[in-house]
C-alpha cells in the first residue's frame, strides 16, 4: 500500500496511503490500516517522550480506575510537532468518510473541512484538553474494551499507531476490536501491527446496510494481555475532552 522512501515524511507517506481502499475497508468492518506511516527513527523519537513529564498533562494508572493494568499519558498543548501534525493532516482524509456516516446513521451532526476549525467548536464547547496520549504497557499489562468519548463533540473515527516491534520489543498486547450489532452476540477481530503501522478505527459507532436501510453497530476498542518486554503506542482522537 505504501511506496514512499525512507526519507519522505508522514505527511507524505500520508498522500501515498490508498484511500480508497481504506474507505472501503472501514466501511466493510470498522478499521483500515495505513502500514508503514512512521519510520523506525519516529517512532523511536515519540516512545522517547514518555519520561518527559513536561510534555503530558495527566497521567493514568489503569488499575486503580478499573480500566486494565499499564497507563498512559495525554499530551499537553502545545502538542509535540510530529503528533500536532499528524492529527492535523490525517483529518482532512477522515471528514468526507465521517459525514457521510452520520448522514446514514440519520445523525444531525457535519463536521468542518479542517481540523482547526473542529478544534475550535470543541473549545467553544467548553472541551479544551487535549486527548492525543501515548501508552505504555509491560508484561502482564492490558487495556479493557473501552471507547475514547471525552464530552459533546466527538470525531468519529481515530488512529492508533504502533511504537514498537512485536516479537522484538514485546510479546502479547494485540490490538483487539469487537463490534456489537443488534440482537447479536459481539464480534472479535485482532488487529496485526508492526512498529510504524497505523489503525484507523470508529470511535463509539459506524453505520451498517440493512434490508431497511443504514442501522447503527456499536464498537469498543482494547489490548490483550502483554506476555513480556514494553509495548508503546500513540493514540490520535481529533476531539478534546472537557
Amino acid at each position: 500500500m505504501l511506496t514512499s522512501s525512507v526519507h519522505a515524511s508522514p505527511t507524505e507517506r500520508l498522500a501515498t496511503q490508498d484511500w480508497r481502499a481504506i474507505e472501503q475497508a472501514l466501511d466493510q468492518q470498522g478499521h483500515a490500516l495505513m502500514t508503514g506511516l512512521l519510520d523506525a527513527r519516529e517512532c523511536a523519537e515519540l516512545s522517547g517522550y514518555y519520561p518527559r513529564q513536561e510534555l503530558f498533562r495527566s497521567r493514568v494508572v489503569m488499575a486503580r480506575h478499573g480500566f486494565g493494568r499499564g497507563e498512559y499519558k495525554y499530551l499537553r498543548y502545545p502538542l509535540p510537532t510530529l503528533v500536532s501534525e499528524l492529527r492535523e493532516h490525517i483529518y482532512p482524509y477522515l471528514v468526507s468518510q465521517a459525514n457521510r456516516w452520520n448522514d446514514q446513521m440519520k445523525l444531525p451532526v457535519t463536521y468542518p473541512s479542517t481540523h482547526a476549525d473542529f478544534i475550535a467548536r470543541c473549545h467553544a464547547a467548553g472541551q479544551h484538553r487535549p486527548t492525543p496520549l501515548l501508552l505504555q504497557y509491560g508484561p502482564g499489562d492490558y487495556n479493557c474494551l473501552h471507547q475514547d468519548l471525552y464530552g459533546e463533540h466527538a470525531f468519529p473515527l481515530q488512529v492508533a499507531i504502533l511504537l514498537s516491534q512485536p516479537g522484538e520489543d514485546f510479546s502479547g498486547g494485540e490490538l483487539v476490536l469487537t463490534e456489537q450489532r443488534p440482537r447479536m452476540q459481539s464480534r472479535a477481530q485482532v488487529v496485526p501491527l508492526n512498529r510504524g503501522d497505523a489503525v484507523i478505527f470508529a470511535v463509539n459507532q459506524r453505520p451498517m446496510p440493512g434490508s431497511r436501510g443504514f442501522y447503527r453497530v456499536s464498537l469498543r476498542h482494547g489490548v490483550s494481555v502483554l506476555h513480556s518486554g514494553k509495548r508503546h503506542t500513540l493514540g490520535v482522537i481529533f476531539h478534546d475532552a472537557q
